[in-house]
């Protein structure tokens, strides 16, 4: 049986997870014009599925996911230029999808100004824009310490990391995730909550990810209980 770690958390931990439907909105671009027109006016959750659902699904197949926009501009529009700007663009580092809006726009923007002639997309290739239809779900695990933290950590899905580490920073408009807030917050835990905050998600894959968070509270639980003990001492 593994130890409890003797630190309660003032609030219980609830780990989520999230199922995303598509539907297509009916509009679609031929060329940077029009894409640029619906970037502007289209519902955030058009923007969230086109820079986030590569992240969610092959995250565990490839660490460098590009999005929709960036892949569209390169293979259909044989603008590289553009595709590489656009790929470069670390969609975890906006705290709302309203930045990460802008920075699309200003980058799709500063490359149309430079090149007048537009390339229309092949027949049959054209962007079409989809949203996502999110449902946000319980799971039975809880953490009331670090050591509940770690069990639930090994067992939760891919989706369920997923929507605690790069979905929570758009939902709280802060550089943090659920877990770091979390462990700073409620355990006092900041060295390691700052830990799990620098991670580079694009280094990683979601299975990678989570080894990687084990090994860091893995680390940490035998140190916090030394110290517990040691202050109990005094």
């Amino acid at each position: 049986m593994p130890q409890k770690s003797s630190s309660k958390a003032g609030e219980t931990f609830h780990f989520f997870t999230r199922v995303h439907l598509r539907e297509l909105t009916g509009l679609r671009a031929h060329n940077l014009t029009e894409l640029l027109e619906h970037l502007r006016t289209v519902p955030g959750s058009v923007i969230y599925h086109h820079t986030h659902h590569f992240l969610q699904q092959h995250q565990y197949l490839s660490p460098e996911p590009p999005n929709d926009f960036a892949y569209w501009v390169t293979e259909s529009l044989n603008n590289n230029r553009l595709g590489e700007r656009l790929a470069s663009i670390n969609t975890t580092e906006f705290p709302t999808i309203r930045d990460l809006r802008e920075k699309i726009i200003k980058t799709i923007e500063s490359e149309a100004e430079r090149k007048k002639d537009q390339n229309q997309a092949p027949e049959g290739e054209e962007f079409h824009f989809v949203r996502a239809v999110s449902f946000v779900l319980p799971t039975p695990y809880v953490a009331t310490d670090l050591q509940e933290f770690l069990e639930g950590l090994k067992k939760v899905t891919i989706g369920s990391l997923y929507y605690h580490i790069f979905e929570s920073r758009l939902r709280l408009e802060k550089p943090t995730n659920d877990f770091s807030h979390w462990l700073e917050e409620n355990l006092g835990e900041k060295a390691l909550a700052g830990q799990i905050n620098k991670l580079d998600p694009y280094t990683h894959t979601m299975e990678g990810l989570r080894k990687r968070l084990i090994s860091l509270i893995e680390k940490r639980i035998p140190k916090m209980q030394k110290e517990s003990h040691e202050a109990k001492r005094l």
